[in-house]
């Protein structure tokens, strides 16, 4: 077995007994012998991995990631000794061209199959319940992306857990590029946190962690783009170690729109 823990895992249970696991009324009812797919709705998304060919990293469709029987390996699976739907994403690994980084990443998807690409206009919400596992320098765990809409192919937000433990959110400028930091919590590595990322009133981004929430309002550049939420392990550190990087375990992962 993958060693995926720095918590004895009664430990880990008893933090997260609150988290609602997609398709389960709760924590408790995570299966560690089953795929994540078991455990959670992953109907909504498909996941990237740091494998393939240069530039064109795997992608395996929603359709396969379904149900206690679906796919799982090193890069991404089910912790056996508590449910966890774990992120393994390497220092050297297979990136798409737009960036130099490997990641072991959900993208929101459609029910009906087709890539998630959803207006600002309304209420979007992804909230999570999650640990940093282990972390070379910084991992990216939680964002909305640009969708349709223009040629920019940056994000809206990023949210990184650092090495330290400091948990920032990453605003981006505009679709050009360039990210206001700022530091919202700290947790130190190991321990189990929450996250909410969501836009209210077409102008506005509402970031929640650990139940404290702050707001950044979005440049007028980013209104004519779409979005989607990602989630995962997206590494933000590159070497040539294979052995590095960053795990990130959630216990809880829902999307919702309004």
């Amino acid at each position: 077995m993958i060693r995926t823990g720095v918590l004895a895992a009664a430990t880990v249970m008893a933090t997260v007994t609150t988290a609602t696991f997609l398709g389960s009324s709760s924590a408790d009812a995570a299966d560690p012998k089953v795929a994540p797919g078991g455990n959670f709705d992953l109907s909504v998304w498909q996941l990237q991995e740091p494998v393939g060919s240069p530039g064109k990293p795997t992608t395996i469709s929603s359709s396969r990631l379904q149900g206690p029987g679906g796919h799982q390996d090193a890069y991404f699976y089910t912790d056996t000794r508590d449910g966890a739907m774990t992120f393994w994403a390497p220092e050297k690994g297979v990136t798409t061209p737009n960036s130099k980084y490997a990641r072991s990443e959900l993208r929101e998807m459609n029910r009906s199959g087709g890539a998630a690409d959803w207006s600002l206009r309304g209420s979007h919400r992804l909230s999570a319940t999650l640990r940093v596992v282990s972390v070379t320098s910084n991992v990216c765990v939680g964002q909305i992306h640009l969708g349709s809409g223009g040629s920019s192919t940056k994000p809206l937000v990023e949210l990184y857990y650092r090495a330290n433990g400091d948990i920032v959110v990453g605003t981006e400028n505009s679709p050009a590029g360039g990210q206001t930091l700022h530091t919202v919590g700290h947790v130190p590595v190991g321990r189990t946190w929450s996250y909410a990322i969501a836009v209210s009133g077409g102008d506005t981004i509402d970031l929640t962690v650990n139940g404290s929430t702050k707001h950044y309002p979005i440049p007028s550049s980013f209104f004519p783009y779409k979005q989607y939420f990602k989630a995962g392990s997206y590494n933000q550190s590159t070497s040539d170690s294979t052995t590095k990087g960053a795990r990130v375990a959630f216990y809880g992962l829902n999307v919702s729109h309004g």
